[in-house]
């Protein structure tokens, strides 16, 4: 099973040596994609597209037929976990994720529970093994999970949020309700990461799309420690291999040093930080991923051509460097676009290796 053709990906999360910086693109699968939203219309909704694990195994592998990538990333959504919680997830147009049943007293924090993995998030632990059948060891597998603190945000808020102030005034009103609140939803997230190496997944990264709102302190208590607890209870080994594990806080570059101590393989960097700074401030101890501002995408391939070169002049010589957006690919960058990024990191890169 685990023969892998292209294993660079893995090797730079592991600062073993490689031919080529590896690239892979946040929500590659995606709206920016025409037979993306080919497939997502036909399976009805966004969360029925999620709930198909033939149609998300479909929108998994249609970026790779596109262009060479160096992993792939399971098609799903961070919000599948408070669903299984019993939240009630659903879409409305044009307004994002929305809770039926959204977490905001005492008596629904204490209610919340573990979902079990194969039972509760069957679907996502389906979509992971027909994924891996069908790439057929082409490239490793990412599985993914949010964080505890951002999972929380959409949980207490009901949908997402400009200035959270229902979830930060639980956390400062009732600190001991949103710290249980935490604890059960990074016992729940250890579960579904671990239920995804169960079923497949070769290297596993946990979104933390809005740690970044919080004050140092605050981060630190509230998202940093529950993802420290989470990486603890990973197994980081399966098929004979390490499972490499990619933490990424969005907006949280002033925290690089502190989030290495977790034990995690790899830091993702979002574009306010240069990758120099990022691996002067980690020692050079772990691997980064990033971090192209996605809006470079929109500009000409030249263009983006010479800002891949910038970044991979930033990070430097030397393995451990996974070539990444700074965050998610916009639903309106023309494929093309990303297509000259990709070739650019593969152009420009083994000067580097």
């Amino acid at each position: 099973m685990s023969n892998l053709k292209n294993d660079r990906f893995l090797r730079a999360l592991l600062l073993e040596p490689v031919d080529v910086t590896p690239v892979w693109m946040m929500r590659q699968a995606g709206r920016y994609l025409p037979e993306y939203r080919e497939t997502r219309a036909r399976a009805g909704s966004f969360l029925d597209l999620c709930k198909n694990p033939d149609l998300a195994c479909e929108v998994t592998l249609q970026p790779l037929e596109r262009f060479p990538l160096d992993a792939a990333i399971l098609f799903s959504d961070i919000l599948t976990v408070p669903d299984a919680m019993g939240l009630g997830l659903y879409f409305s147009e044009g307004e994002g994720p929305r809770f039926h049943n959204p977490v905001q007293d005492e008596q629904a924090v204490r209610a919340l529970g573990v979902p079990d993995p194969e039972q509760d998030l069957g679907y996502v632990m389906e979509a992971v093994r027909t994924i891996r059948r069908e790439l057929d060891g082409r490239v490793p597998l990412i599985g993914f999970s949010g964080s505890p603190w951002t999972l929380a945000t959409y949980m207490v808020e009901g949908a997402g949020s400009k200035n959270f102030s229902k979830v930060k005034g639980m956390l400062f009103d009732r600190p001991d309700l949103m710290h249980h609140m935490l604890g059960v939803t990074a016992d729940a997230v250890t579960a579904y990461l671990n239920g995804q190496v169960a079923a497949g997944a070769q290297a596993l990264m946990i979104f933390d799309t809005w740690g970044g709102v919080l004050s140092p302190r605050d981060y630190r208590a509230f998202s940093l420690a529950y993802m420290a607890r989470i990486v603890k209870g990973l197994k980081r080994e399966n098929e004979g291999r390490r499972v490499p594990v990619i933490l990424f806080t969005k907006g949280g570059g002033q925290w690089l040093a502190q989030m290495a101590e977790t034990g995690c393989d790899a830091l993702g960097v979002d574009w306010t930080t240069d990758l120099s700074e990022a691996r002067r401030l980690t020692g050079g101890r772990l691997a980064l991923q990033g971090n192209l501002d996605p809006c470079v995408l929109h500009a000409s391939p030249q263009r983006i051509r010479e800002e891949v070169g910038r970044v991979l002049e930033s990070y430097g010589r030397g393995t451990g460097h996974v070539f990444n957006l700074g965050h998610g690919i916009h639903p309106d960058v023309n494929p093309d676009h990303a297509a000259a990024l990709v070739q650019a990191v593969h152009d420009l890169s083994p000067a580097y290796h």
